[in-house]
């Protein structure tokens, strides 16, 4: 088989088993407030660890990457992954659950997103806003399918058992998909475009381009709503009067929407440019957060998750191209892991604050609305990019 196809397929059964068993983390908010009376401030803050520690090993992972290739890294944390998913069975006091996000949990988000979307950037040019579309369908793909499961399994044997399933099934498949990825070798790329493999610029100079922190800033805003919606939305459904299965189907919705919004998103990258892609995907964001500022009851808020859907999806795909369209690829896994850390900031806050928020106010509105503010913000800096790739010549 092609070897960028199996690069691609590689991609897509990591994002799936990594993205789709953190949705299912959402559903536990209900099970811990029910069996340890922990507040969602609690909860969240062990999300929001996760998210923060995602981001610094984002940037060693990229750097490790760059350096090592991307197989070794993915098979590491995907058995780390695994074992970090299977030790939640066993928690029983808050410090057992920080310590695991904040270690096994994070290590493995840390390499997913950056490894290999930066491995895809290195197989592909004309076609890379599409390809890092396909892998990242996985992402929605695991998003819809496994809370579900999820949700039966904890009905039917427990929480702490389907932790166990999750994390035996987890390390499987991250080692087989780890198998699959690898960079290029020298010549085996038939189609860059400018016949460029790894040019660019390097992390020092990215670093002192004003682009660089302008994508560090909007990549701050933007990603605090990607992070915060997911780990709330379900308890926000159940407040409405959903079911854990129905609340778990939002989820699932989110995951379904993002699928069209990551495609469309995607092939709009390669035909109208990342900085205009860009902007598209936070006009969206803004009117999903507005609509979920008004949205009271169970129809509408099917509505309003799928148009967040569609932007959650496409946002998760633009970033790597765009940094890749500026940069170049001498540099990509290490400048794409700065950028990531950078998010990972406002994602390791928004859910704080949004339990915080819930447990003061009873009511996630102040947060729809802040969050709408951010990305009002991103979409103004967005604006002001320059329409020319830093390394043109």
């Amino acid at each position: 088989m092609n070897p960028k196809t199996l690069v691609v397929a590689g991609a897509f059964a990591t994002q799936f088993m990594v993205i789709g068993a953190l949705f299912v983390l959402g559903l536990y908010i209900k099970v811990f407030e029910a069996e340890f009376g922990w507040s969602r401030t609690l909860v969240s803050t062990g999300s929001a660890l996760a998210f923060f520690m995602m981001g610094a090993m984002a940037v060693a992972m990229g750097r490790l990457s760059d350096r090592f290739g991307p197989r070794r890294v993915l098979i590491t944390t995907g058995l780390i992954y695994g074992l970090g998913l299977a030790a939640l069975s066993q928690i029983s006091l808050p410090w057992h659950y920080f310590a695991l996000m904040g270690t096994l949990i994070a290590i493995g988000l840390g390499a997913h997103d950056v490894v290999t979307l930066s491995t895809i950037a290195h197989w592909y040019d004309k076609r890379r806003g599409l390809m890092t579309a396909v892998a990242k369908v996985g992402t929605a793909l695991g998003q819809m399918a496994l809370p579900l499961i999820a949700a039966a399994l904890i009905a039917g044997i427990g929480w702490r058992e389907t932790f166990l399933v999750l994390g035996g099934t987890a390390a499987i498949v991250l080692v087989l998909a780890a198998l699959l990825m690898r960079n290029p070798e020298p010549g085996e790329i038939a189609e860059k475009a400018h016949g460029q493999a790894a040019t660019g610029l390097g992390f020092s100079e990215a670093k002192g381009t004003v682009t660089f922190w302008k994508m560090c800033i909007i990549q701050f805003l933007f990603f605090t709503t990607l992070m915060t919606v997911p780990v709330h939305l379900a308890a926000h459904g159940m407040d409405l009067g959903m079911t854990t299965t129905q609340a778990a189907s939002l989820l699932s919705v989110v995951g379904g929407a993002s699928v069209a919004g990551r495609l469309v998103v995607g092939a709009l990258i390669d035909r109208i440019g990342c900085r205009n892609a860009l902007s598209f995907c936070l006009m969206i964001l803004m009117a999903a957060l507005g609509g979920y500022s008004v949205a009271s009851d169970i129809p509408l808020l099917y509505v309003v998750t799928a148009i967040y859907g569609f932007t959650h999806g496409a946002l998760f795909v633009v970033v790597s191209p765009t940094v890749a369209y500026y940069f170049g690829m001498r540099s990509h896994g290490q400048i794409f892991g700065i950028v990531l850390f950078s998010g990972t900031i406002g994602g390791a806050l928004g859910p704080i604050a949004g339990g915080a928020i819930y447990d003061n106010f009873g009511s996630y509105l102040p947060a729809f609305v802040t969050l709408a503010l951010f990305a009002l913000a991103g979409l103004i800096l967005t604006r002001t990019l320059p329409k020319e790739a830093e390394n043109a010549s």
